[in-house]
């Protein structure tokens, strides 16, 4: 058998949703508690180590005439500060350690999800994406869903109330109040769905094209040549990808800074 033959046989047996299959590694736990170590929790591990690294090597040393790395983390620092402040004005500023964090663990959840697996590594260490998992996405949103409600009463105390009742007429006081509350209520709906479903698409799509590609290159004659198109295909793809990482980062990013705003600053409707 050929090595497109088991690329081939490897590939339809791996279907396209199989990439987003949890597995354990390491299981323990109790009865009814469940604590087991998965390959999600691994790459977002990964994605933490990887992140504290390149903080460490670019501040580790810091000069006054800046290396690369030192102006990559730098240039990063005043992406996020502006982009908070922009958002929610000084009086937010004590969220950036957050909404860094947030930021570079999303991007970075996103963009390692991208690399290729090693052939025969174990499938519970083949590349996994978390954020490919609507649980982990709905977990990033609920903290900064809860981050909202807690500091708007600390900051507001029930004044944070104003923001579901609007000005407009009495009449329609009732109808909009009930609106504002269903729309604040769907928050972390709207942030985890659209950075899980967007992650989700994308790795099925790269995963279908490969599939393609294999498939036309194990078949005879013509269907060889043609395989160019699904892998030109893939390539672009795979680009676009690299770009939807961080712009479904600083999507979730910017939200949360909008929503906080909404939390330091009394809402003026």
């Amino acid at each position: 058998m050929s090595a497109v033959d088991h690329l081939f046989a490897a590939t339809a047996f791996a279907g396209p949703m199989e990439q987003f299959e949890i597995v354990s590694i390491f299981p323990f736990g109790t009865e009814n508690i469940n604590l087991e170590f998965t390959n999600a929790s691994l790459w977002m591990l990964i994605s933490v180590l990887v992140a504290s690294a390149f903080m460490f090597a670019a501040t580790n040393k810091a000069q006054l005439v800046p290396g690369r790395m030192q102006s990559a983390a730098e240039m990063l620092y005043q992406f996020i500060a502006n982009m908070l402040r922009d958002a929610t004005g000084g009086e937010g500023m004590k969220f950036f350690p957050y909404i860094f964090t947030l930021f570079v663990f999303i991007f970075l959840c996103n963009l390692l999800g991208l690399l290729p697996t090693i052939p025969g590594v174990p499938h519970a260490l083949h590349v996994f994406t978390p954020t490919s998992h609507i649980i982990v996405t709905f977990a990033l949103a609920m903290v900064t869903f809860l981050l909202v409600i807690i500091t708007g009463f600390y900051k507001q105390g029930f004044g944070f109330l104003k923001m579901f009742v609007p000005t407009v007429p009495l009449w329609l006081l009732p109808l909009i109040t009930v609106i504002e509350v269903l729309s604040f209520l769907s928050r972390p709906i709207s942030l985890s769905i659209r950075l899980f479903a967007n992650m989700l698409a994308g790795h099925l799509i790269l995963k279908l094209f490969a599939g393609f590609v294999v498939g036309l290159l194990a078949a005879d004659g013509l269907f060889k040549a043609i395989a160019i198109i699904p892998l030109l295909g893939n390539v672009g793809v795979f680009m676009l990808e690299i770009l939807v990482a961080f712009l479904q980062a600083y999507v979730f990013a910017m939200l949360s800074c909008i929503y906080l705003n909404d939390a330091v600053n009394e809402a003026h409707h």
